[in-house]
């Protein structure tokens, strides 16, 4: 299917969807959030796929939503207000339950509810140059839609300082507040998310969907006996599966499992 305000590129086991509005910052409207969405689960769904790169073209990454776009809500009714966020959060909720592992790759500027985008991947890579800002509360908003994400990323306390001063912050500080994994020079940005390509596509499929799962499973949940017995269960279910035998088969013959053959 065709896409107006995206690019999608498929090489063997990757795809890379790619924000393509670079004229006006990859801002996101209704038509993007859609696109986005439908993107996503269609390359979820897509067997032949293992990992997704979430990339922009142009010098910003994502300025969040786009200015046209929020002059018409201006006008909207409260019914079509939360119609209009409820897209936005299943567009987040989207990316983040997505089977197959997400990085972002990060080549300029991200803000507002672009921060949300990447929160919502599995692992972020930026460039030096990038900043960041969470700027609603300068125009009488609040990061709400992206909040889960993002506070999950950063942490309560991280997330109550650039909630409420909106101030731009570096990758570097992105980096050490959790919302970005490694920061890399432009140089050496593609090279930085091929290595994890290859680190990602060596792996069983179906063990890293289920780690995905165990992380959303286990993060902030009490250690009582019934997670530590939702997790004895889990690695059992694992060891049983047709990957976790071949995978520990393959390892005792010094051997390449099957999904690398």
């Amino acid at each position: 299917m065709t896409y107006q305000t995206l690019l999608i590129e498929q090489q063997a086991q990757t795809a890379t969807i790619t924000l393509n509005r670079p004229d006006v910052r990859n801002a996101f409207n209704a038509d993007t959030i859609a696109e986005i969405t439908r993107a996503f689960t269609e390359l979820s769904a897509a067997p032949e796929i293992r990992a997704i790169v979430l990339a922009a073209n142009g010098a910003a990454f994502c300025a969040g939503g786009d200015l046209n776009w929020m002059k018409a809500m201006a006008d909207y009714t409260p019914e079509q207000n939360r119609a209009d966020a409820g897209q936005l959060a299943t567009m987040l909720k989207t990316i983040y339950h997505c089977p197959k592992p997400v990085i972002a790759r990060v080549q300029g500027d991200c803000y507002a509810g672009g921060l949300g985008l990447i929160a919502a991947c599995d692992i972020v890579v930026a460039v030096e140059a990038a900043h960041f800002c969470l700027s609603e509360v300068r125009i009488g908003l609040i990061p709400a839609t992206i909040s889960p994400y993002v506070i999950k990323a950063i942490g309560e306390s991280a997330a109550k300082r650039y909630f409420i001063t909106a101030e731009r912050f570096t990758a570097a500080t992105a980096q050490r507040i959790g919302l970005v994994h490694e920061v890399v020079a432009a140089e050496a940005l593609d090279e930085s998310v091929d290595v994890l390509l290859k680190n990602l596509l060596a792996a069983s499929p179906h063990a890293v969907t289920d780690a995905k799962r165990l992380v959303r499973d286990v993060a902030g949940q009490p250690l009582t006996d019934a997670l530590i017995a939702s997790t004895v269960e889990g690695i059992a279910r694992s060891r049983a599966s047709e990957q976790g035998r071949e995978g520990v088969k393959a390892f005792l013959e010094k051997r390449k499992p099957s999904w690398l053959v």
